[in-house]
């Protein structure tokens, strides 16, 4: 078994594909291996929380992200239905600064995505549900939560034409500029 680690537009942002064994019966792979993970270069991260979220169709849950010290770094996938899954980088340093990547992730056609800490993170629903799994490497904590505007057009995220469910919180985040100006 192991993993196969994908390159995207911007560096430390990466896909992973899993090895994936099907028959009649269905399938099995593997989420994480601390070994497998070593083997691509990945054996250095350290996964202290695991997060599950269920939404319906047309939710956007984002851009969100903790500041320091606790800041965090997720190994995202889906486990039921399909997303469109955006990492945008707020490094102010990062010559990527307000770029994005995204990837629509599907329990379809199984992958992961890495995003490691510096980056702000959201997914809107694309199927009519959808079970969404990440590991976190540090805890949350509240006071350290911040948002970016999900909609901010400086950032141009190519969101699905759908109609778009925001909590409350999430419609009150800043842009991109009023943060990081």
């Amino acid at each position: 078994m192991g993993f196969r680690k994908l390159e995207t537009n911007i560096p430390d942002v990466f896909i992973i594909k899993p090895d994936v064994f099907g028959d009649s019966r269905g399938f099995f792979m593997e989420l994480y291996n601390r070994t497998s993970f070593e083997e691509i270069g990945l054996g250095h991260l350290n996964f202290v929380q695991d997060n599950l979220s269920s939404s319906v169709k047309g939710t956007i849950r984002g851009l969100h992200f903790q500041a320091p010290p606790f800041a965090q770094g997720k190994l995202i996938t889906t486990l039921a239905g399909k997303v469109l899954d955006v990492a945008v980088d707020i490094r102010p340093s990062s010559p990527y600064f307000g770029q994005y990547v995204s990837i629509e992730l599907s329990a379809d056609e199984p992958a992961m995505i890495y995003i490691p800490e510096g980056f702000a993170h959201g997914f809107q629903v694309l199927s009519d549900s959808c079970l969404f799994f990440y590991k976190c490497t540090q805890v949350y904590n509240k006071e350290s939560e911040r948002g970016i505007a999900w909609d901010d057009p400086a950032l141009n995220i190519p969101w699905r034409n759908i109609p778009p469910i925001v909590s409350k919180k999430d419609t009150c985040n800043p842009r991109l500029q009023a943060l990081f100006g």
